[in-house]
């Protein structure tokens, strides 16, 4: 999860809402990115799905089974679909999103056998969004 946070900073310094993500297969990173929706100006340039992208051109492969996703935010239900699709066996995100995440509008979109961990390092995750929208606004 640190990772992911190191990659969410670097959105922060893009001027993105900052958001990290890290696929890591047999203990290995094999994927890292962080939003790029204001840079791309494409709503659906996710931390996740970039990763998911960038994992699966590296393996060769649509399925990310044996993959771990970590992000600094719970997924939204475009993402959750994503790593549903890409079949990450495991997905562990920091804070949650009760606005946005899918826990609350689509509970049912990841794999079936996929194992979801909340919590790590959430109070970063948290406040590293809390401080940028408050400088928003």
């Amino acid at each position: 999860m640190r990772r992911a946070l190191d990659e969410a900073q670097e959105a922060l310094r893009q001027g993105e809402i900052p958001i990290g993500a890290v696929v890591v297969c047999k203990d290995r990173i094999i994927a890292r990115a962080h939003n790029l929706t204001e840079t791309l100006c494409d709503v659906t340039a996710h931390a996740e799905m970039q990763a998911i992208t960038s994992a699966a051109n590296l393996l060769g492969g649509k399925y990310l089974n044996d993959c771990t996703l970590y992000v600094t935010v719970e997924p939204c239900v475009m993402c959750a679909g994503a790593i549903g699709w890409a079949q990450v066996s495991r997905i562990v995100y920091g804070t949650d999103d009760p606005k946005r995440g899918f826990q609350a509008f689509a509970p049912k979109a990841l794999h079936p056998k996929a194992t979801v961990t909340t919590g790590v390092l959430r109070d970063e995750c948290r406040q590293l969004m809390i401080d940028f929208f408050k400088e928003k606004r």
